[in-house]
């Protein structure tokens, strides 16, 4: 049994909840989760990267076990949910570390890249976009219409992802095998992002997307001047970000592993786990300075 611990730790006065586990000596790996979600969808991958890694998985602000502050409180955007991630890794004295990064858990990544790109010691992106060519357009034509002109013409077109029957979407939508998918994931989600404020909290988040394809050529420069290793694991059937957004990294990182995983979808964990885990031991053991298999120190 591989002993994954749960904590919480206080982060500019606010209390962020992680999992954590591994030796802290080994090589880390800091897993950042999308929305709905929270770290629970890495509930299963923890204990599996754990005898070779140190893993942390926190649950970002408005989401799981971590605060949710009302919007009064804290000033939700995709730049102060990287502040509060970087303060927790002070805190924990992680230095170094590859990220594994899905959904809003991207744009968090690629701003830590670019604040500190010599702590990244490698990414792995699973439905973690970094190129205009991931959007598909059917879904996020409302997201942009809010962000365009917030107010009451165009907000009930992103309040709907906040319900029940639109989180379950993202979890079975493409996949092969549904029945592999366990009912609690969408039932968690819904009933912690429909928490008294929280519908507030995930509209802040929907407005400030808009902000994060600008930085999008920034994040290109920094593949093209680090040639940081890349792993891209992606549910080919995922119709939130699109396979082209896996393939695009090679335009950067000529170098970059790429693999679309048939009858795959969104929370690709809960479908193809073992798929993963194999693609990311294996890069990570290579590519993880200090880990005796990298030929790095």
């Amino acid at each position: 049994m591989v002993e994954i611990r749960h904590r919480y730790a206080t982060v500019r006065g606010h209390r962020v909840f992680y999992r954590e586990a591994g030796a802290r000596e080994a090589p880390t790996v800091v897993l950042l989760h999308g929305f709905p979600s929270s770290s629970r969808m890495f509930r299963n991958l923890v204990p599996a990267l754990a005898d070779r890694f140190r893993v942390i998985a926190p649950d970002h602000l408005g989401f799981g076990n971590s605060d949710a502050p009302s919007v009064e409180e804290f000033t939700y955007t995709f730049d102060s949910l990287t502040d509060i991630t970087e303060a927790l890794l002070d805190q924990l004295d992680v230095t170094r570390y590859a990220i594994y990064v899905q959904d809003y858990g991207a744009p968090i990544g690629w701003r830590l890249a670019l604040r500190t790109p010599e702590a990244i010691t490698a990414v792995i992106t699973q439905n973690g976009n970094a190129y205009e060519d991931g959007f598909v357009p059917d879904f996020w034509k409302p997201v942009w219409a809010y962000c365009e002109d917030p107010g009451p013409r165009t907000e009930p077109g992103v309040r709907t992802a906040l319900s029940l029957d639109a989180i379950r979407w993202q979890y079975l939508h493409g996949v092969d095998r549904p029945e592999l998918v366990d009912p609690d994931t969408w039932a968690a989600d819904h009933r912690e992002v429909n928490r008294s404020g929280n519908d507030l909290v995930q509209l802040a988040l929907f407005r400030d997307y808009a902000r994060n394809p600008p930085l999008y050529p920034q994040v290109h420069a920094y593949f093209r001047e680090s040639q940081v290793p890349l792993l891209a694991v992606w549910g080919a059937a995922d119709e939130i970000f699109g396979p082209a957004g896996a393939r695009a990294f090679a335009r950067d990182l000529p170098n970059a592993e790429i693999h679309l995983v048939p009858g795959g979808g969104h929370f690709l964990l809960e479908s193809h786990l073992d798929t993963v885990a194999g693609y990311l031991r294996g890069f990570l053991t290579v590519a993880s300075p200090g880990h005796p298999g990298s030929g790095t120190p």
